[in-house]
């Protein structure tokens, strides 16, 4: 998939506040992540891959289908019923500002939080078994910045234009140069209180 076809594939954009409940859910999420990195992928096989009964797999899959995350992919034969993520990006809409958007919003936040810091642990645990080039490359960072709300909206644009090439390989393998292997790059950018020194 070229680039420009990458930025013609529809960007979800969350704004519904029972979708983002819906997505919020440790498995929704692991079986969504794997869909995007695999392709279109069984029940079966999804529920291997994650390590839960088929019937559970089915059941989060028709969930996520409901709220137009996943869809049915064109079978082999009709012996399958292959799922495939519907959009490669989510993003979610900040202009709802009633409670039960706010608190869904946040609950999804949590969630993908809380299951980047458990890929982490993973990480952590198989680090010193893995290449020097990839102990390297891998870790967590923080900073702190002072910008004003144009700044941070101006560089959230520049970083995801920046991983737009990279973003392009999910959908399209041939577009991976040898030795690539996923990564899970999560990104905070949390405004922060003013302190009480005139900042």
């Amino acid at each position: 998939m070229s680039l420009e076809s990458w930025r013609e594939r529809p960007r979800r954009v969350l704004d519904d506040p029972a979708a983002m409940r819906a997505f919020a859910h440790p498995v929704r999420l692991a079986l969504h992540e794997l869909l995007m990195r695999a392709g279109a992928t069984t029940a079966a096989d999804a529920a291997r891959e994650v390590g839960i009964s088929q019937a559970l797999a089915s059941y989060h899959l028709r969930q996520l289908a409901k709220y137009g995350f996943v869809e049915q992919a064109e079978a082999r034969d009709e012996r399958e019923r292959p799922w495939r993520a519907t959009s490669l990006t989510q993003e979610w809409s900040d202009t709802e500002q009633t409670p039960e958007a706010s608190a869904a919003r946040g609950l999804l936040e949590q969630v993908i939080a809380e299951r980047a810091l458990s890929r982490l642990a993973e990480w952590q645990e198989r680090r010193r078994d893995e290449p020097d080039a990839w102990r390297q490359a891998g870790g967590i960072g923080s900073s702190y910045l002072y910008v004003t709300p144009d700044e941070l909206a101006a560089f959230d644009q520049a970083f995801n234009r920046l991983l737009e090439p990279l973003m392009a390989r999910i959908a399209d393998p041939s577009e991976r140069p040898e030795g690539a292997r996923p990564v899970l790059l999560t990104t905070l950018l949390v405004p922060l209180p003013a302190t009480g020194t005139g900042d």
